[in-house]
């Protein structure tokens, strides 16, 4: 028993997740922008991460849910993370001290808990002693936390847990008087620090090459600062604030499946809110081939699209036959009804007449809050972006 006045140790959220989860990231980042660029700094190099639980539970559950709010609400918790739970890749019997699961895709850690829940009940917590690539190896036998000698992997599901703190009211919901909906949001504590996902790389900054991650159209604004000036007498005048040209877009992505959901989290781990960007094909064949290309060319006629300096230096991505391939326009030229532009260097091999060419644009996120929805599928983000200067 802890002493009078004294701290309560951590209570335990064992409660199963019955709902869709949402996963918050928080980071900080000043951006200072001047005419012609800008600056991005980060005040936070690991972003806060907030989770929120939806539980359906009986009178039982609630009233338990309802206590324990009662005790501990300004205190420490051990929450389990649903949105990385694993089947093991083997039964568990009774007395064994590993789990057989891969441990690559969630928030394992040595020394810490994990939660073991049996068809869909509330978990159990247990003690990790070390972290494998394929397994975890527990500090004690399971023995309690199994209804039977042999229970199959299907029934059940593996959770790493984290300490945190509620940040705000434990919402109940009730529908009946044993049926209600029990809603609690938890700050997590020791944020990890998770590696970036390989992306192929061009000019120093990674490329979101992935267009099956694009679930709905993307949404484009196009703009730029400016001051519109009126005297009430005259013409209103616009004067350029900025010589930057901003497209800002909306993208929604989303990743089914334990590796694909791991995937989408460390890429959006990686952009650290507004601080990193990234290149963003268009995906919409902006430039359309008038001719094949032979393999030593650097030469392409395409379809005019643009004013001849406005090709200049700007970004594109090749569907190759073999790979996506980027280059820089280094100059355009009018060749009777169409334009024919010079690249970086040449493709290596030809290039068919059909092959699908779109401009790359330099983008980072406009947000540093990134709300994901962890559903029993699939997971679901939509995140603003803004062109940066190249």
């Amino acid at each position: 028993m802890p002493e009078m006045g004294g701290p309560l140790p951590p209570l335990f959220w064992s409660f199963p997740a019955a709902q869709e989860i949402a996963e918050v990231l928080e980071w900080r980042t000043d951006v200072l922008t001047s005419r012609a660029s800008e600056q991005r700094i980060a005040l936070r190099p690991r972003p806060r991460e907030i989770v929120t639980f939806r539980h359906r539970l009986d009178a039982l559950g609630m009233a338990r849910a309802t206590e324990m709010a009662r005790v501990g609400f300004a205190g420490d918790w051990q929450v389990p993370l649903w949105h990385m739970a694993l089947q093991p890749n083997a039964d568990l019997a009774q007395g064994v001290t590993e789990i057989l699961l891969d441990t690559g895709v969630a928030d394992f850690r040595s020394g810490e808990l994990a939660a073991l829940a049996v068809d869909g009940r509330e978990a159990a917590a247990v003690a990790i002693a070390s972290v494998q690539a394929d397994r975890l190896i527990l500090a004690e036998p399971l023995v309690l936390q199994l209804p039977g000698p042999v229970v199959a992997a299907q029934r059940v599901t593996v959770a790493p847990i984290r300490a945190s703190a509620l940040t705000s009211a434990i919402e109940v919901t009730r529908r009946r008087q044993g049926d209600g909906t029990v809603t609690a949001s938890f700050l997590l504590r020791d944020a990890p620090d998770i590696t970036a996902p390989v992306l192929p790389t061009y000019l120093g900054r990674p490329v979101q090459t992935d267009p099956s991650l694009v679930r709905r159209p993307l949404t484009a604004s196009l703009r730029r600062a400016v001051e519109y000036v009126d005297n009430g007498f005259g013409p209103v005048v616009a004067e350029p604030l900025r010589d930057v040209f901003e497209r800002s877009e909306t993208i929604t992505l989303k990743a089914q499946g334990r590796i694909a959901r791991h995937a989408l989290r460390r890429w959006l781990w990686s952009l650290r809110g507004r601080q990193a960007s990234f290149w963003l094909p268009t995906w919409g064949r902006d430039l359309q081939l008038r001719a094949a290309m032979t393999s030593g060319s650097t030469l392409v006629r395409v379809a005019p699209v643009a004013s001849l300096p406005a090709y200049v230096g700007r970004a594109i991505l090749l569907e190759m036959p073999t790979a996506l391939r980027f280059r820089t326009i280094t100059a355009a030229t009018a060749e009777g009804a169409d334009h024919r532009l010079t690249l970086s260097s040449n493709l290596g091999e030809k290039v068919p007449l059909m092959t699908k060419a779109h401009f790359l644009t330099p983008m980072r996120a406009d947000a540093d809050r990134v709300e994901i929805q962890h559903g029993a599928v699939a997971s679901e983000v939509t995140l603003p972006l803004i062109e940066v200067p190249a």
